[in-house]
């Protein structure tokens, strides 16, 4: 692979008339050129496709039908890349700033994943804080007993290591995806950056408890039950302490 590897930057999008404009200028602001940029639409009632019609030239290939949901619209998006990376970029998300990408790459060449830092935003755009969770300063696999430390918007990985979504899941599909793109990986670079903005309040957010009983099914699927449920005791304790300090999750 060439140091100027191609980057697939997917967003999928239903009804993001108020979101996803910001999401596409990230794109369109970024340093780094060697960008395919594609827009899965999922046959958006408002004008989410004027929008998309109206930056032709920094989305690469789009397209707007119907869906069986976020993941599956983000196969398509998978089918769709032809670029050495993957990373998935959701309506109302951000890419940090126009010189994020080319730092990310520079940091170590050809490396399986990059990762790091991810920052919340409001609906209007403005810093909220910090995840939860915290990004850790090597990340592997079984990293994720402790939970998903790292963002999916701040998670690039090479095209090679992935598979479609696990349409099974409805909300925590891209815990497993991440965690087996780990277990693949040989090289994990963790870039020291903050590579993301992430909108709070989003579909994961919304539809908490289903969420978190999928992650939890998938942790044990690959941690084992004793582990899983040991975990769970500092990943609970850690939740409850972070909504009484910052009153929010």
């Amino acid at each position: 692979m060439t140091s100027n590897p191609k980057i697939s930057i997917i967003t999928v999008v239903y009804n993001g008339e108020p979101t996803l404009e910001a999401t596409i200028k990230s794109i369109g602001k970024q340093s780094y050129k060697n960008i395919e940029y594609i827009v899965i639409d999922g046959f958006s009632k408002d004008l989410t496709v004027d929008i998309i019609k109206k930056y032709d030239e920094v989305i690469t290939y789009w397209i707007s039908e119907p869906d069986k949901g976020i993941y599956d619209a983000m196969n398509k998006g998978i089918d769709m890349a032809t670029g050495d990376y993957l990373w998935f970029m959701n309506s109302g998300d951000e890419i940090y700033d126009g010189t994020t990408l080319e730092k990310t790459v520079a940091t170590w060449p050809n490396a399986d994943i990059y990762y790091g830092e991810t920052v919340m935003i409001d609906n209007n755009g403005h810093e909220i804080g910090d995840r939860r969770l915290k990004t850790p300063v090597s990340l592997n696999w079984k990293s994720f007993k402790k939970g998903m430390l790292v963002s999916h918007q701040s998670f690039i990985v090479k095209k090679s290591l992935v598979g479609h979504y696990n349409l099974g899941y409805q909300f925590s599909a891209d815990f497993e995806w991440c965690l087996k793109a780990m277990k693949k990986a040989q090289n994990i670079c963790n870039t020291n950056l903050v590579m993301s903005k992430f909108l709070d309040g989003g579909v994961t957010k919304q539809n908490i408890v289903p969420g978190l009983k999928e992650r939890f099914k998938i942790m044990v699927q690959h941690y084992g039950l004793l582990s899983t449920l040991y975990h769970h005791i500092f990943i609970s304790l850690k939740f409850f302490v972070f909504l009484l300090k910052h009153k929010r999750f």
